[in-house]
């Protein structure tokens, strides 16, 4: 893919402020720092994914920042540099129907949490995007904005959204008249048109969408 990402002194600045909280965290003798995040919270169908990375101290990846202010040609991009570069990653993923049953939040929280269970190494510390876990037994920090503010939440929301979208995609051969490669099953006009046309999918939260069904 050819995308190229500039590795100048500003780059590097960026970044340097992107890794304060995990410094913080060896500066307290944590060295095993896990940046956690999800994605899908707000569709109208498909899982929530969360993803966990664990980088290195002193390891930088040029470009990496929430992937929300990231093209889709750069999010997969860096995908792949983030796999090659981090000590480790992990994916955990909450279907529709167990985020039907218990509800959006639990589910995130249940990804996240699944998430870190498959990591290679355990961590010793975890930063997390806005919340914090219930019954976890490692230390832990939740970051408003933690995307934008720490390297490794940033990898993770990659990471993350890059697994889900392209899993969504994948549903385009199954359930062509639907576009999700477009939409990624969020509540745009014509994913809406299509659930009142051809009715609700397997795929779709009853939760979310009921309210759309004419």
């Amino acid at each position: 893919m050819a995308v190229r990402i500039k590795f100048d002194d500003k780059e590097k600045e960026r970044l340097l402020r992107m890794t304060v909280y995990e410094r913080e965290c060896y500066k307290m003798g944590y060295k095993l720092v896990a940046g956690v995040d999800e994605v899908g919270r707000g569709p109208l169908a498909g899982p929530v994914v969360a993803a966990a990375v664990i980088l290195e101290e002193g390891v930088l990846i040029p470009g990496v920042n929430d992937s929300k202010k990231l093209s889709e040609e750069k999010r997969e991009y860096l995908c792949d540099e983030i796999k090659a570069k981090a000590l480790c990653c992990s994916i955990g993923m909450v279907d529709e129907k167990a985020i039907d049953e218990v509800n959006i939040l639990n589910a995130t929280y249940l990804a996240m949490k699944k998430a870190l269970e498959g990591l290679t190494y355990k961590p010793e510390y975890i930063l997390l995007d806005a919340v914090t876990l219930k019954d976890i037994d490692i230390p832990q920090k939740g970051i408003i904005k933690g995307d934008s503010l720490s390297l490794s939440i940033a990898a993770a929301s990659i990471i993350a959204k890059v697994y889900r979208d392209r899993l969504m995609t994948g549903y385009d051969e199954i359930y062509p008249n639907f576009s999700f490669g477009k939409h990624k099953g969020y509540g745009t006009s014509e994913h809406i048109e299509c659930i009142k046309k051809y009715g609700l999918l397997p795929i779709h939260r009853r939760s979310f969408t009921r309210k759309f069904q004419g």
